[in-house]
């Protein structure tokens, strides 16, 4: 794909009025949109390294990825709401409309927002920040895109970062 595509988010955010970290990505993915939920690319390995940090078992369905988020008192959103884009590459965003993220700190307390990668990172920080004026934490982007990081130096970064406890500060 090498033309640009608006794209619009098509799913909602996971929360809950227990959920205590945010995690946000910048938006979908093209194999997301295709699945209908979050970090759906088979090499994505945003949930085999959550399930790491968390101690739990791989979550496989949506319903099972949903349930250890929800128990583990996470919320999973994107920073943009719709943007243009070619394909899945966060370096050709543009035209970015960002979500309101107000509608999860507004039924949650939230005491801690991360983001998943620079890209997503410095999103909310442009569109975002300004209106919440609390902090985000980068994490290493778990995309295949990086390539930098292993599993295990991902898993160990994002360990320390969001800690033993989620949702514990």
């Amino acid at each position: 794909m090498t033309e640009y595509q608006h794209v619009c988010h098509t799913f909602k955010p996971v929360y809950d009025v227990r959920s205590k970290i945010l995690i946000l990505g910048s938006l979908p993915s093209v194999k997301s949109r295709e699945q209908g939920f979050y970090y759906g690319h088979p090499r994505n390995r945003f949930w085999k390294v959550l399930a790491e940090v968390l101690s739990c078992r791989i979550p496989v369905t949506i319903e099972e990825k949903k349930d250890m988020l929800l128990a583990n008192h996470i919320a999973v959103w994107d920073v943009i709401e719709s943007c243009d884009i070619i394909g899945s590459s966060d370096s050709s965003i543009k035209n970015v409309v960002p979500a309101d993220i107000g509608i999860i700190l507004s039924k949650a307390e939230i005491d801690r927002i991360f983001a998943n990668g620079k890209k997503a990172e410095s999103l909310y920080r442009k569109y975002i920040f300004p209106k919440t004026k609390i902090p985000v934490t980068v994490l290493p982007s778990t995309s295949p895109a990086n390539a930098a990081f292993s599993f295990e130096k991902l898993a160990a970064a994002w360990k320390e970062k969001i800690g033993g406890e989620p949702g514990k500060s």
